[in-house]
């Protein structure tokens, strides 16, 4: 049988093997576990890095290639994992309730939030949830845990359009069946679980006794799906009830029914048949709307709150938001006054580190908390204060004569990484003080059981503008990814349930939109960086999207948030 020579990135080493050998057999050879660099633990391979494209662990190799095993200490070896496991739900929703449909509608800081739907009697409409008791919920986790325990295999057919499209009609997925339609294919990759049928946008892990860590949780109308926490791979991720996070994306899924998008698949339909100019136009109309309404939240604190402060994550449209909410202030007769958090950066020299040694400028104490305090509370007693001015060259601040003070109907704006942290502001009385969290947190999904990642959208985001404005390339955006969400976790996301209000700057068209610009960013990335994992991963979910047009673009108005990313902003 004729040999092929292969690189595994594990062990460091090249191995002679046989063609046509699959990926799990090379890895209970010479690398049957990854280690954990946080935890020390050994965990079991998931999948497969092959020239740096994601496999699955049936993949079987023909000719040479590099091979980097996986575990869920990798994020596509999570990934995997957590597809793998909703398959499993699924499996056992189907066998408990089999007239009934799962939705997995959105990521949530502990999981992903999942209902149970009635079809609707023309079996094109979802009726309203299936309501659970604790009894319920307890079967759906002993049926999962009894398909885990079976360790039954996954593994992958293809099929023809036709075939795929009637087995995801009669299975009461037509959500699923739109867009395989939308995406006018000749073949699909269907993934079978037993007897049981559905579509998966990524590798799946060998069987189901891979999948012994999870958890199922009680949460609004449905249930919060649990599965192993980063860096703790043998605990779930707690379970946190943030309801005003929760409220924020289910405010978007009404969004999505009022303008008639239930998923990708009518998304692309809208889109195809013309009709894109109209979804920006009824999107963009939401929002000014929610600008709106918080600007009236904002005007009926006047007389108490004074200060309005925004956080939020990385691409998530803080600056406009700022711009916008500000518009919407000046016409209740309100005057905004913007303090720049930047300016209130400490010396270089007393800037704190982190663990390597390094400047940590996202450090609360890389900011002069004194100062701020002090000013702030001046200026909300009717004093006078000078602001400072932070030069980043130097790495040093100065006071250049730039003077403030608040009149009557004055109001000051800061928008910064701490906002929401009530440590940053300690020393000045909460109630003067009104919040605002603003992140693009969609819960469009792809389909019934495959929701779209927030991250993903706000990177996609990122990828555009920063290569537009800063000349950074979607590689090296994509190297720094980790980073930046390690700061978001650190500093943003456990204080989002401060604010008084959420801006959601997620739009209905954004994503065809984003298509236009990324997919020829991230198409240059060579097979040989490693930042390909990802953008083939980003590149083939796009590939499930319809973009628009350059003349639908130019249809969205100069004050849409997007243009802050795609360019053409007038604010």
């Amino acid at each position: 049988m004729e040999e092929v020579r292969l690189y595994c990135d594990n062990d460091k080493s090249y191995h002679k093997v046989d063609a046509g050998t699959s990926l799990q057999a090379l890895s209970e050879e010479f690398c049957s576990t990854v280690t954990d660099e946080k935890s020390g633990i050994e965990l079991p391979v998931l999948a497969a890095l092959v020239d740096h494209a994601l496999k699955e662990l049936e993949f079987k190799v023909m000719m040479p290639h590099k091979i980097e095993f996986i575990g869920y200490n990798h994020p596509d070896g999570r990934r995997t994992y957590v597809r793998s496991l909703c398959f499993v739900l699924q499996h056992a929703i189907r066998d408990l309730y089999p007239d009934k449909t799962l939705f997995i509608e959105y990521s949530l800081p502990s999981g992903l939030y999942c209902e149970i739907k009635d079809p609707g009697k023309d079996g094109d409409s979802m009726m309203p949830v299936h309501f659970l008791t604790d009894d319920d919920l307890d079967r759906i986790k002993e049926r999962m845990q009894e398909i885990i325990a079976a360790d039954i295999r996954f593994h992958k057919v293809k099929m023809t359009a036709a075939e795929a499209g009637k087995l995801f009609t009669e299975n009461n997925q037509p959500d699923k069946a739109s867009l395989l339609e939308s995406l006018g294919k000749f073949n699909y990759s269907v993934y079978f679980l037993g007897g049981e049928a559905d579509t998966f946008y990524g590798p799946l892990v060998p069987s189901t006794g891979y999948l012994r860590i999870f958890d199922i949780a009680g949460f609004k109308n449905g249930f919060c799906l649990q599965f192993p926490e980063e860096g703790r791979v043998n605990k779930v991720t707690p379970l946190k009830r943030q309801s005003k996070l929760a409220a924020t994306l289910q405010e978007y899924s009404d969004w999505c029914e009022i303008t008639g998008v239930k998923g990708v698949g009518t998304l692309n339909k809208t889109i195809s048949e013309g009709n894109a100019v109209r979804l920006i136009n009824l999107a963009e109309a939401l929002h000014e709307r929610k600008y709106a309404d918080i600007a009236d939240k904002i005007f009926e604190r006047r007389d108490r709150s004074r200060i309005i402060m925004i956080a939020g994550p990385s691409s998530s449209g803080k600056t406009s938001s700022s711009k916008r909410l500000a518009i919407q202030c000046k016409v209740l007769g309100l005057n905004p006054k913007v303090i720049e958090l930047d300016n209130y950066f400490v010396d270089r020299e007393l800037t704190p580190k982190d663990d390597n040694g390094e400047y940590d400028f996202e450090s609360l104490h890389a900011m002069d908390l004194d100062l701020l305090n002090s000013q702030l509370n001046d200026l909300l007693a009717g004093k006078t204060v000078e602001i400072p001015r932070f030069n980043f060259k130097e790495g040093r601040r100065h006071f250049d004569g730039d003077m403030m003070h608040i009149d009557e109907n004055d109001i000051l704006i800061m928008e910064g990484i701490h906002a929401l942290n009530p440590e940053m502001t300690s020393a000045v009385d909460n109630s003067r003080i009104f919040r605002v969290y603003a992140s693009a947190l969609t819960s469009l999904a792809l389909d019934e059981n495959n929701n779209i990642s927030t991250s993903d959208n706000r990177l996609l985001r990122r990828i555009v503008r920063d290569n537009r404005v800063r000349g950074v390339t979607p590689e090296d955006t994509i190297m720094r990814w980790h980073s930046v969400r390690r700061g978001e976790n650190r500093n943003i996301f456990p204080f989002q349930e401060n604010a008084d209000a959420a801006f959601n700057s997620a739009l209905i068209f954004e994503l065809p939109l984003l298509k236009y610009y990324a997919e020829p960013l991230l198409r240059r990335i060579a097979p040989n960086s490693p930042a390909y994992t990802e953008a083939i991963r980003l590149l083939k979910f796009l590939d499930y999207i319809v973009a628009l047009s350059p003349e639908e673009i130019a249809a969205i108005p100069p004050t849409s948030i997007i243009r802050e990313f795609i360019g053409g902003q007038m604010l």
